[in-house]
């Protein structure tokens, strides 16, 4: 690992810890050469895992395009930042253990769908009509009397 600041590769490790998540180990080092420290993180590499579009082509799975569509139907909502991530790690865990490395885009959006739908009523409809991709009011609408009536039954 180099150095960031003088590009000496020998550093000593100061301390170790694992994340939040359980999935990575941050460590702080010490490089021997000019005494600065940095902070590195390790995560396990995962088995790539491809998207099959209703186009019909493949892409790699990226979580980070899962995360900003999220992010997107939750703007201006009073969604705390914490409860997206815990979204997020759970669609990725799920995604990385199916059996298949091959999954459809619509699984993931209806993983999506499904947490958001628990987090806020608004950032799920927000989604929801860009992935169903809604024609008309009346089916808006619907999709509206739907989550009302799911919250009359509770």
């Amino acid at each position: 690992m180099k150095c960031m600041y003088c590009g000496e590769t020998e550093s000593k490790v100061i301390d170790s810890r694992v994340g939040d998540d359980g999935m990575t180990i941050r460590r702080r080092r010490e490089c021997v050469k000019c005494g600065k420290r940095f902070t590195t993180y390790e995560k396990i590499e995962p088995v790539a895992v491809y998207v099959i579009k209703k186009s019909g082509n493949r892409q790699p799975f990226d979580v980070q395009k899962v995360r900003s569509g999220i992010i997107k139907a939750c703007e201006k909502r009073p969604v705390p930042i914490g409860k997206i991530d815990n979204l997020v790690a759970e669609i990725e865990k799920t995604v990385y253990n199916m059996p298949e490395n091959e999954i459809q885009s619509t699984k993931i959006g209806d993983l999506v769908m499904q947490g958001l739908k628990e987090i806020d009523d608004v950032a799920y409809v927000r989604f929801a009509s860009v992935y169903r991709q809604f024609k008309d009011i009346n089916t808006l609408l619907s999709e509206i009397k739907d989550i009302l009536s799911a919250k009359n039954d509770i």
